[in-house]
């Protein structure tokens, strides 16, 4: 194994332990109805470490880091919904106002960026 195909691994693992956090959390605090820590801070990793994979995915010309560019741009519009609406919500919960519908937008939209990943 490469120090290419471990840092790659471990963006892997990382970047599933975002969309852990965000879906876990949404899971988590449905009764408290608004958006935590876990969930904001797992958005930003979502992003920050789904722009590092296709970076690397894009500059190691293999078989096994194939881009599909058009899978990327659905994955990254819904990703950056989710993490806007997860900092909105944050900063609403912060007010001490109602995040329901944000913390289910991220969640929800969390958890279709995992079946787009999955299935297509």
């Amino acid at each position: 194994m490469t120090a290419m195909d471990l840092a790659y691994n471990l963006l892997v693992a990382l970047h599933l332990l975002g969309m852990a956090a965000v879906v876990g959390g949404w899971v988590a605090v449905r009764t408290g109805r608004t958006v935590t820590a876990p969930i904001l801070w797992g958005a930003r990793a979502q992003i920050l470490t789904g722009f590092l994979l296709v970076g690397i995915a894009s500059a190691v010309k293999d078989d096994e880091h194939v881009v599909n560019n058009t899978k990327i741009a659905v994955k990254l519009a819904i990703a950056l919904v989710v993490v806007a609406v997860a900092e909105i919500g944050a900063a609403r919960a912060r007010r001490g106002e109602d995040t329901g519908r944000l913390l289910d937008i991220a969640g929800g939209g969390a958890t279709v960026n995992v079946l787009v990943a999955a299935l297509w």
